[in-house]
């Protein structure tokens, strides 16, 4: 067993390459199964959202707070609520942010791909357009 204590320095910045707006990152840890599985707390700012990307082996989403905009390749933008869940598929292409008025948090939960070495990919920043205008 591991207890983590809560700090108030544990939360970094969103890199740069992987967001649009300003975002809070926060590794809560990793579980050292047979495939390393990762969970993090990310916080958008309004109107933040993630770059294009996808995971090799699919990612759980569960809304803390606030409203999270979603975007899959091919798809409308979707919306989701504090108190929900989004499962994307291993290879899914998507982004996820908040809306435009409301931050938003969410728990993030993706395994590490050991063929690839890795649990994202990531790719290329979502454009004003596809993010949507307005909640």
């Amino acid at each position: 067993m591991q207890i983590s204590e809560v700090t108030t320095s544990t939360s970094q910045p969103g890199p740069e390459d992987w967001f649009t707006g300003q975002t809070w990152m926060e590794d809560l840890g990793t579980l050292q199964t047979p495939t390393p599985t990762r969970i993090l707390r990310v916080t958008f700012a309004p109107g933040a959202r993630t770059a294009w990307h996808t995971h090799p082996l699919g990612q759980v989403l569960h809304i803390l707070d606030g409203v999270a905009r979603i975007g899959r390749e091919g798809e409308p933008v979707s919306e989701a609520h504090a108190g929900d869940s989004v499962v994307f598929a291993p290879g899914e292409r998507h982004w996820h942010g908040a809306a435009p008025s409301r931050l938003m948090a969410h728990l993030a939960v993706q395994a590490t791909d050991p063929e690839v070495g890795s649990e994202t990919l990531w790719e290329g920043h979502v454009r004003d357009e596809s993010y949507g205008d307005g909640e």
